[in-house]
């Protein structure tokens, strides 16, 4: 039996509690409130005092890409041009060896249990590299196998035998901390005929998917008009591909992909009827701000997501978009950019907008913590700090002079800490990082 005191606790659940503690008993948490009441209720307990600090759920990055760590830096001379930056990233990615790309996917782990992220949502077209990192780190998450270049309807068979034997088995390797899912990579790289077949073995399996949707210009106008790069790059291969005209999240609800309650990277190219369709269908999104700034790609409407009653938490993407794995610093910037749109969305009724437009200190922190869990469907084991739920902890010092004086918490947590000043990180009861 363990307790961990600060000056603040934060359930998430629930408002911050000023002297706080949480006693954890193995991997799940016993109680949280005062320090007073904690430790006389748990007398025998081991205490630990992290002093001027701050308690709250693991933070949960819901979309990443770990075993592309190595490339950090490696692609920002092309990210004015996304389609360049594509065909680098796979020039890149076919040099390295499967030990390079576990190798890189372990940093990654490891730089975001630095972070104080608990739980990942890991896309990889090598998935046992994502399995392998979160199983060394001693993380959670799910890890998505990823599909390789397949949109010709005519090898959909072929595609989906392969994808099959890859995800059964990585699905042998599943731990209690870590499990698999899939990931058809997006409306421009997968055949209408493979997603189908992906759709009806996750519904029939209940196994959870990810998909790039709705991300940029050229997957829009592709998917609308069915012009632009990647028409072009099908002409290129002898690829046989239809343009649906419709927008891609319309196009994934006419295949009954949105059915399958998928998670949603992206979603930045998105209409009002999009939201409708993506709420209505109980489908969830990974949002993605500093990856979709860097590429230029646009803001996605966060705070709608919101008005909707999406599912909604950050991913911080692959850090050859992004450059590095912080779901505080990515809270923060998420935070400005809804702050700084026209309106927060053009569409909005003003009382909707003086109610999600302006987003707080405090939804941000749900959104990095709750809001990852419920996005990962992972809701009923992690997210807040309550009793019966897993011991998923980060813990944030608030020492550091940039966070001086501490007015409010989650303001200080929000817009003046990063990944410096977490002093800990913990998963299913067990420390995975300490300063």
């Amino acid at each position: 039996m363990q307790i961990h005191a600060a000056e603040y606790v934060l359930p998430i659940s629930s408002e911050p509690i000023r002297g706080g503690a949480v006693a954890i008993d193995g991997e799940r948490i016993v109680g949280v409130g005062t320090r007073d009441e904690i430790e006389r209720q748990f007398s025998a307990a081991d205490v630990t005092d992290h002093g001027n600090a701050a308690i709250l759920p693991g933070f949960v990055n819901c979309h990443s890409h770990l075993e592309i760590t190595s490339m950090r830096g490696a692609l920002d001379d092309v990210e004015h041009d996304f389609a360049a930056w594509l065909l680098k990233l796979n020039g890149l990615r076919a040099e390295l060896s499967d030990e390079d790309i576990v190798a890189a996917a372990v940093h990654g782990a490891t730089e975001g249990a630095q972070a104080g992220v608990t739980c990942f949502g890991d896309i990889g077209r090598m998935g046992h590299a994502g399995l392998h990192a979160l199983k060394t780190v001693g993380l959670r998450g799910i890890v998505f196998q990823e599909t390789e270049f397949s949109p010709d309807n005519r090898t959909a068979g072929e595609d989906f035998l392969k994808l099959a034997t890859k995800f059964e088995e990585l699905k042998g390797e599943e731990t209690d901390l870590v499990k698999v899912g899939l990931s058809p990579h997006s409306p421009y790289t997968v055949s209408s005929r493979l997603f189908e077949m992906i759709a009806q073995y996750a519904i029939l399996n209940r196994v959870p998917l990810t998909i790039h949707a709705a991300e940029s210009a050229d997957e829009h106008e592709l998917l609308s008009q069915g012009t632009g790069f990647f028409e072009g790059i099908y002409e290129k291969f002898g690829v046989e591909w239809e343009s649906p005209h419709c927008t891609p999240i319309e196009y994934l609800e006419r295949l009954g992909v949105l059915s399958t309650q998928p998670l949603l990277a992206h979603c930045v190219k998105v209409s009002d009827s999009d939201i409708k369709k993506i709420a209505a269908n109980g489908a969830k999104i990974a949002h993605c701000p500093k990856s979709n700034a860097k590429f230029g790609h646009g803001y996605a409407p966060f705070e709608q997501f919101l008005d909707a009653g999406i599912a909604t938490g950050l991913g911080s993407d692959s850090v050859a978009s992004n450059n590095v794995c912080d779901i505080l610093e990515e809270s923060r910037f998420a935070a400005l950019i809804a702050r700084n749109r026209e309106l927060g969305a053009s569409t909005h009724e003003v009382s909707a907008l003086s109610s999600r437009g302006f987003i707080s200190a405090k939804q941000m922190l749900e959104t990095a913590t709750l809001g990852g869990a419920k996005a990962l469907g992972l809701e009923a084991e992690i997210g807040t700090l309550e009793p019966g739920k897993q011991a998923d902890i980060a813990v944030v010092s608030l020492e550091h002079t940039a966070q001086q004086p501490v007015s409010d918490v989650h303001t200080a947590l929000v817009f003046a800490s990063n990944a410096r000043d977490v002093a800990m990180t913990m998963v299913a009861g067990k420390i995975v990082f300490t300063r």
